[in-house]
């Protein structure tokens, strides 16, 4: 096709004009260049100084086989430069079962570390020193159950829960949304997570105790301004539950965190940063009346989109990551993890994730980009856009404000729908060869044979065998004085977090602890509205 019959268009389809200039941000301009980094509504970054003055966090996610396992592997990480850590947890974990489980069969430690009980969180941190190093952790229908955990490891290491810094995904909307790992319906999990936020906000003031995640909405197929719009809505549905729990806006608000994906459409993803500290800066100032200037600004973690790696010449994947993390980076990220080329077939390798780490060090420390704020900010191009996915994404969050908030429009399937039709069209476009994939649908290759970490069944004996030996020495009359605790507790309105913390004290396991809630609320089964 020629170039002048072709019609370009970003990654999510939106048109690109063959040229831009001041003419395309006609009636901005006056706002537009009193906006400095630093400065409300922080669309240029949130610090004045930006990396000048610190680098983003470096927080790569591991978790596979044992916490033993995954404990030598936090401890490689840290000794090779990693800043901050992230735990991935294996599938049983993050549905609420405990490794000895028939629902677990097969599944313990092939994803993420198997946690399910304080035993497993104690080895998990063996040698670490919590009061020194960040923790993030990837859980959220059970996360108030595993932060519990976190919290009572740092008490045996001595280390105040004022002084722990680190972040909770608990993010569970966009569970039912796009990632489909929850266990109770949306209205008792949302207790759940005000809780925690209620809680972290009078016991852990350095802690976030949510992440609003648009990462997994991208993953299942969104656009930049789907992905965009659905994690703000998300991040206005939680205000409104904690504002309804009795806190005050500024109580809260400055420790709400977001997680954002980074793909592969370099300006797109920049402008899409850079709207959505635009965005929820004056969602908090008019919306909410945030007094606060920590209470406006949007932090985020970023990741590299796992969704465009490819198992077909996986080396493209450390050319498509270092491109990906290029883009978080100029666009503002508090932390980042960069996927490793191997995650298309397995968990990350050793020698994998080391050059996934490397490629963070080399563009921090030899590509020059963090030596100013914002180095594209004045592009027409990109003020244009970041202008458009501002608008587009408030149209969304619109429409869900009428029809009554982020759980009706799901309940409506409003967002799942949506973004089905995103990644619908999306596919179409690859295999029709509209859209470029290398090494998929153009410049085919034969294999490149690659080391892969395995994860053998011993792991999963391990655990059941740890497992079986807490269940005899424990304390039962204490883990079933706690169980009943927590039941009457979410049988009324008190803040379970108390009783959690309590229960993982008595070593309840997480797969007690989550049947006692299930007891009291039930478990959630999605209807399809497509």
């Amino acid at each position: 096709m020629k170039t002048a019959e072709r019609q370009f268009t970003t990654i999510s389809g939106v048109p690109i004009e063959p040229l831009y200039g001041p003419d395309d941000l006609a009636g901005v301009g006056a706002a537009r260049e009193s906006s400095q980094p630093g400065e409300f509504p922080y669309t240029r970054g949130i610090h004045r100084d930006m990396y000048r003055g610190k680098l983003w966090t470096m927080r790569q996610f591991s978790g596979f086989a044992t916490p033993e396992e995954t404990n030598r592997r936090y401890h490689y990480l840290l000794a090779q430069g990693q800043t901050g850590l992230s735990v991935a947890f294996d599938l049983p974990t993050l549905m609420g079962y405990d490794a000895d489980h028939a629902m677990s069969e097969g599944e313990v430690g092939k994803c993420g570390a198997p946690i399910s009980s304080l035993e497993d969180m104690e080895i998990l941190f063996r040698g670490i020193p919590l009061g020194e190093v960040t923790v993030s952790m990837t859980i959220n229908s059970p996360a108030a159950v595993l932060w519990a955990m976190y919290l009572a490891v740092a008490e045996q290491q001595g280390v105040k829960w004022a002084r722990l810094s680190g972040t909770l995904q608990n993010d569970i909307l966009k569970e039912y949304i796009a990632q489909k790992e929850y266990i109770f319906p949306p209205r008792p999990s949302m207790r759940l997570v005000t809780d925690t936020i209620e809680f972290g906000a009078r016991h852990t003031p350095r802690f976030n105790p949510i992440s609003i995640s648009g990462y997994h909405i991208r993953e299942a197929g969104s656009t930049a301004v789907q992905e965009l719009a659905f994690t703000l809505r998300d991040g206005i549905e939680y205000v409104d539950w904690a504002l309804a729990r009795g806190l005050a806006i500024d109580e809260f608000a400055p420790r709400l965190s977001f997680f954002f994906n980074a793909h592969s459409d370099f300006f797109e993803e920049i402008a899409k940063y850079r709207a959505a500290r635009k965005i929820w800066a004056s969602v908090m100032r008019d919306r909410y009346g945030a007094q606060t200037e920590r209470s406006r600004k949007l932090r985020f973690h970023a990741q590299t989109a796992g969704c465009s790696l490819t198992w077909q010449q996986p080396y493209n994947n450390v050319v498509r990551t270092a491109l990906q993390a290029m883009a978080a980076v100029m666009g503002g990220a508090q932390s980042l993890h960069t996927n490793s080329l191997d995650e298309a077939y397995a968990l990350p390798g050793e020698h994998a994730v080391t050059i996934a780490l490397r490629t963070q060090q080399v563009l921090a420390f030899e590509s020059g980009v963090t030596n100013t704020p914002d180095p594209l900010g004045g592009s027409y191009f990109l003020e244009k856009l970041t202008l458009e996915t501002e608008a587009a994404a408030n149209h969304y969050i619109a429409r869900i404000d009428a029809m009554g908030g982020m759980i009706a429009a799901l309940e409506e399937g409003f967002p799942q729908t949506e973004i089905a039709a995103a990644s619908y069209r999306y596919q179409c476009e690859v295999e029709s060869g509209e859209r470029v994939v290398v090494g998929v649908n153009r410049f085919q290759a034969g294999g490149q044979p690659i080391e892969l970490l395995q994860i053998d069944e011993t792991s999963a004996g391990h655990q059941r065998a740890k497992l079986a030996a807490l269940r005899r020495r424990r304390d039962s009359g204490r883990v079933r004085n706690a169980l009943d605790a927590l039941k009457r507790a979410a049988e009324g309105t008190e803040n379970t977090m108390p009783y959690l913390v309590e229960a993982v004290r008595a070593y309840a396991t997480l797969g007690e602890i989550c049947d006692a809630l299930r007891a009291v609320f039930g478990t959630y089964q999605e209807t399809s509205h497509i």
